[in-house]
Formats: structure tokens, C-alpha cells, sequence
């Protein structure tokens, strides 16, 4: 009786794993955003190294994730200005989230060796506000590692975040220029 348990456990196991679906997702952990804003007055960047993301390469699903919280700034005052409940209330709002897809996903070969161009729409969430984008992303795979590049423009009043005086009103720019970076592991 016990034998024929384990013949029957192993083969339910054999049989779970065969009919598993292929999906084929590919993971990174530590993926950098940068965004930039340029006035008159200053010049202001900040790093986020704390990014995770995933590209299901059998259907295109890409998913990024950004703890809000994990931007760097070179002065403290303008980190304390972002995280403040004028700007992008970090606390109430944590993350910010792309929901998307590849869209020519036909063009892009995530097992040859390559630069790829990706058109990719989705949903991206800032600070509760939800709004359709779409832009080119540059794919790379290179001895089995996938890398990620894009750059875009955010305007922050898309979002909620606006200014109606004070020195926040001057320094940042309306629109900000954001730069990705993803590499990618199985």
C-alpha cells in the first residue's frame, strides 16, 4: 500500500509539472530610474535603484514597480520637498506601478542575441492617478542577459502633482524627463 503512495504521489507530480504552463518570465531586482527636471533656477536629478521588474516573454505582460520612497536626491531639502504631502505624499502613496505590454512582441527574440526596439502601452500609476502611455523601449540581449532601456516624458500635472506657489513652484519643471534602465535574470 505505501509503495503504491509514492508510485501515485509521483505520478501526479510528474503529471503537474509536465502540464505546467511555459510561461517564461524573466526578473529584475534592482533596476535603476532616473528622472531629471530642468528651470532656469537649478537643475535637479534623482536615482532610484530599488526598481523591480518582469517581462513574461511568452505573451509580453512587463510589469515595473518603484518604491516612491527609494529616490535619491543630492540634497536633502529637495528629498524632503518630494516626499512631503505637497509633492508626491510618499507615505500615503508608496509605489508607483507600469502595467503594460510588448506590443510587437513578433519583433523582438529574447533567445538570439540582438538590440530590439519594443513598442510597449500599459498603465502608469503615480500617486493614486492612473493615465495610458505608450513608448519605445530598447531591448538588448546579450549572452543570455536581457537589459532594458527607455526614456520618456512625464508631465507632472497628469499625475496631480502641482505647484501653486511657493519655491517647489519654480525649481521643478512641469514636465520631467524619466530614464529606465532593467537587467533582466530567469
Amino acid at each position: 500500500m505505501r509503495r503504491l503512495s509514492v508510485v501515485l504521489v509521483t505520478l501526479v507530480v510528474f503529471t503537474l509539472s509536465a502540464f505546467k504552463p511555459t510561461a517564461d518570465k524573466l526578473i529584475s531586482k534592482d533596476g535603476h530610474i532616473s528622472f531629471y527636471s530642468h528651470t532656469d533656477i537649478e537643475d535637479i536629478t534623482a536615482n532610484n535603484y530599488k526598481v523591480v521588474s518582469t517581462i513574461d516573454t511568452t505573451t509580453g505582460d512587463i510589469v515595473f514597480s518603484v518604491p516612491m520612497q527609494g529616490f535619491e536626491f543630492e540634497k536633502a531639502l529637495m528629498q524632503k520637498h518630494y516626499n512631503s504631502k505637497n509633492f508626491l505624499n510618499t507615505k500615503k502613496f508608496p509605489k508607483a506601478k507600469l502595467i503594460g505590454k510588448i506590443n510587437n512582441l513578433e519583433s523582438v527574440d529574447f533567445s538570439k542575441d540582438g538590440t530590439y526596439e519594443a513598442k510597449v502601452s500599459g498603465d502608469l500609476d503615480i500617486k493614486g492617478q492612473t493615465k495610458p502611455i505608450t513608448e519605445i523601449a530598447t531591448i538588448t540581449v546579450k549572452g543570455g542577459q536581457v537589459t532594458l532601456d527607455s526614456k520618456m516624458d512625464v508631465v507632472l500635472g497628469d499625475y496631480g502633482i502641482t505647484f501653486s506657489g511657493g519655491k517647489p513652484s519654480t525649481n521643478i519643471a512641469k514636465k520631467v524627463e524619466v530614464t529606465v534602465k532593467a537587467v533582466y535574470t530567469k
